[in-house]
């Protein structure tokens, strides 16, 4: 099996374990516990999104496709996914803080981490696309990635 193959493999097997080892959520303690928990929550999906906005263009054509910068925000946006649930078990529905995250992240936290577990798998795709250099398979994984962000908000934000 190929370094590549098994890179692959051990990202794939690792979204699966997070998926088995989701927890429930723990209400936040306090009201500045839950204004914390939600910053932290916040940087990641920031993160995300600042590591999405090329690799989205590129799929649009809006700039030049460059393997290297997608393999490396591929590789942040997979890091990033594994993070999801952990900044995510404070459930902060109870106070009134400035979030567009939707109760149901903290009710059904066995689908959440589902869907964080799909972001793990489609960047863990987009990365082994990057190396192949081939622009259309690039584009496709984009794509992949694209759609699981999507499909986690709208099952998990608000519009």
């Amino acid at each position: 099996m190929s370094v590549m193959k098994k890179g692959v493999l051990a990202l794939t097997v690792t979204a699966s374990l997070i998926v088995a080892t989701a927890t429930v959520a723990k209400p936040a303690s306090s009201e500045k516990h839950a204004i914390y928990a939600t910053e932290l929550r916040q940087s990641i999906f920031k993160l995300l999104g600042s590591n999405m906005g090329p690799l989205g263009a590129m799929a649009k054509g809006k700039i030049p496709l460059d393997a290297k910068v997608v393999e490396k925000n591929a590789t942040r946006i997979n890091q990033l996914s594994l993070m999801i649930t952990d900044y995510s078990r404070t459930d902060t529905s109870k106070f009134n803080v400035k979030t567009e995250a939707l109760a149901k992240v903290w009710q059904q936290q066995d689908h959440y981490a589902k869907d964080a577990g799909k972001l793990t798998k489609a960047s863990a795709a987009l990365i082994a696309a990057a190396k192949t250099n081939d622009e259309a398979a690039i584009k496709k994984a984009i794509g992949g990635v694209g759609k699981t962000c999507g499909g986690c908000h709208d099952d998990f934000k608000k519009d």
